[in-house]
């Protein structure tokens, strides 16, 4: 079966770029999600793939941001909640407060970062990603979603 629509997604990048832009060259992507620290390093990709939707949020170190700190978007028939993590604890390894917004929200996957570690689980009836870092740090990663049209998600941690 053939995707409807794929998805790159990258977190704390930190003005590390190169790896990110190189993954969403060859991975052609319909769709680029930043889930901040840095949020000026969506420009990169706004500059380079003009015609590829970019949605993205702002992290606790965004300081002086113009993105919001969380989000729902569409991603073809279902929703994905977005947003950096630092908002839900999640550095603590909690993520209840996390799942349960995106299950209020009606989102089937709840993306974030702030952690640097990737994680690709369930919770409950809600997907949760977290790409790791594309920046400094950890072994740098990012991950790739795929939605079908039956409302089917598949998402993958990748090394960069």
């Amino acid at each position: 079966m053939t995707p409807v629509l794929k998805a790159a997604v990258f977190s704390d990048t930190h003005s590390s770029t190169a790896l990110m832009m190189e993954a969403i060259r060859r991975y052609r992507p319909d769709v680029v999600i930043h889930l901040g620290d840095y949020e000026r390093d969506t420009e990169v990709i706004r500059r380079e793939f003009p015609d590829i939707a970019l949605y993205n949020v702002c992290g606790n170190c965004d300081i002086v941001h113009s993105s919001p700190a969380e989000d729902v978007i569409p991603l073809g028939p279902v929703k994905a909640f977005i947003t950096h993590g630092h908002l839900y604890d999640v550095y603590w390894g909690d993520y209840s407060r996390l799942g349960y917004a995106a299950m209020e929200r009606g989102a089937v996957i709840a993306m974030f970062g702030h952690t640097h570690e990737a994680l690709n689980e369930d919770f409950g009836s809600v997907k949760l990603l977290n790409p790791g870092t594309a920046g400094r740090g950890f072994e740098p990663t990012w991950a790739k979603v795929e939605v079908y049209e039956n409302g089917a998600v598949s998402t993958q941690i990748a090394l960069l």
